[in-house]
């Protein structure tokens, strides 16, 4: 989620957790987050190339607001691309729970809704899943320690993923060359590369991924420039070496997705679950202002 003038993320602390080793579970990460409750949580949302499932726990109850005017309580799940212009955002006190960032080529298998429904929307887990949704919060609330949520997170993910058909592999190697190459690499390369049509890789990736598969290499492009920002590069040289025409073309990109700017972009916690934010450390530690990671 990212922070827009006036927003009060300056105030805001946050005590994270990280998993004591990666996710057995392919195209999967996770960490923890609870809200100390110094001030409200009023957050935007940035469009991020992963789906993102929230799995809320304790007193609070998030609100998610989309730009259609509806409101979504309780744990959610944001599809791929969700938070155009900073229209989404998520409200609530004592807020707490697992966040989870599903590749694409997994999500379906995940969740058991098809990408394509979820392409930048915000969907309750009461919908998803119905009665399940209100199980797992439940054991989320009883378990113990983060591990310990973790692993009921894991074993979740895991028996959902072995009970669904896997994505079609040449969709999820094309992702993969996707994300890899950063966003810059051409659908015709693609298409040439797994001997498909333009038009068949186009219609089986949107099916299975969410998004076309050149609005797709933009989000990741996006991410990928964002993160460095964040990282301290200037947007000049972000720009030209992440495959914008010009500068100007990267502010645009910025604007029309965050309704932020460069400068104040790098600040977005919606960048977090990710090695940036939170490296690849374990147990409790306390975020700077401003970086919650839901």
């Amino acid at each position: 989620m990212g922070s827009g003038t006036g927003e009060r993320d300056e105030t805001i602390r946050w005590d994270l957790a990280c998993p004591a080793k990666p996710s057995r579970v392919a195209g999967t990460s996770m960490a923890g987050f609870r809200d100390r409750g110094d001030a409200p949580v009023d957050l935007r949302v940035v469009p991020h190339p992963t789906v993102t499932l929230a799995l809320v726990f304790g007193p609070g109850t998030p609100l998610v607001d989309d730009p259609a005017g509806g409101r979504h309580r309780g744990s959610f799940v944001a599809g791929l691309g969700t938070g155009s212009a900073g229209e989404v955002r998520v409200r609530g006190e004592e807020i707490a729970g697992v966040q989870v960032r599903l590749s694409p080529a997994v999500a379906f298998a995940a969740l058991g809704v098809s990408p394509d429904e979820l392409s930048g929307a915000v969907v309750t887990l009461d919908e998803l899943w119905g009665r399940e949704a209100a199980r797992i919060r439940e054991r989320l609330d009883e378990a113990p320690t983060w591990q310990h949520r973790f692993a009921l997170t894991e074993e979740l993910l895991a028996r959902r993923c072995a009970e669904a058909p896997p994505a079609h592999p040449e969709v999820v190697w094309s992702w993969r060359r996707i994300v890899a190459g950063r966003g810059l690499v051409r659908v015709e390369e693609l298409a040439a590369e797994v001997g498909w049509s333009r038009k068949r890789l186009w219609s089986r990736f949107q099916a299975q991924i969410g998004l076309p598969p050149k609005r797709a290499a933009n989000l990741v492009r996006f991410d990928h420039a964002v993160h460095r920002l964040a990282a301290g590069d200037r947007a000049g040289r972000v720009a030209a070496e992440s495959g914008y025409a010009d500068q100007s073309h990267l502010h645009r990109d910025i604007a029309i997705r965050t309704g932020a700017t460069p400068a104040t972009v790098p600040g977005s916690p919606w960048l977090a679950v990710d090695a940036l934010k939170w490296g690849n450390r374990a147990g409790n530690i306390s975020s700077r202002p401003g970086r919650p990671p839901l």
